[in-house]
């Protein structure tokens, strides 16, 4: 990714993407899709009170904090954040505020609980 794109996301450019529908009030704009055995590489867009279920993460997870405030079981993190989940590693994932990440995942993660509620 070219240094300005970086710049751009850190300053809110971000804002200008357009979002797809990824899981609940959370949205998508793709910035690699999974390929063959190449990472997924996206931003995600949580509206106040958006979630992710519990899950495991088969590969990797790294997650930059845009914006807002992202939590899981195990704390929270607001921007500039940087997170690294494991392989194998599990947990839910929310979103009081609305929060905006840049995440890369080295293989798609698998969904353990369907719309179970997060832990707050």
């Amino acid at each position: 990714m070219p240094e300005s794109t970086r710049e751009l996301l850190t300053l809110g450019g971000w804002k200008d993407l357009e979002f797809e529908p990824f899981r609940g009030e959370v949205t998508i704009h793709w910035i690699r899709s999974f390929e063959g055995n190449q990472p997924g590489v996206a931003l995600l867009k949580y509206e106040a009170g958006a979630s992710v279920p519990r899950h495991r993460h088969e590969g990797l997870e790294t997650i930059l904090v845009l914006d807002g405030v992202q939590s899981d079981e195990a704390g929270d993190y607001g921007r500039g954040s940087y997170i690294v989940n494991a392989p194998g590693s599990e947990h839910s994932v929310w979103s009081d505020t609305g929060c905006v990440v840049l995440i890369q995942w080295d293989r798609p993660v698998k969904i353990l609980e369907e719309e179970m509620p997060c832990p707050r």
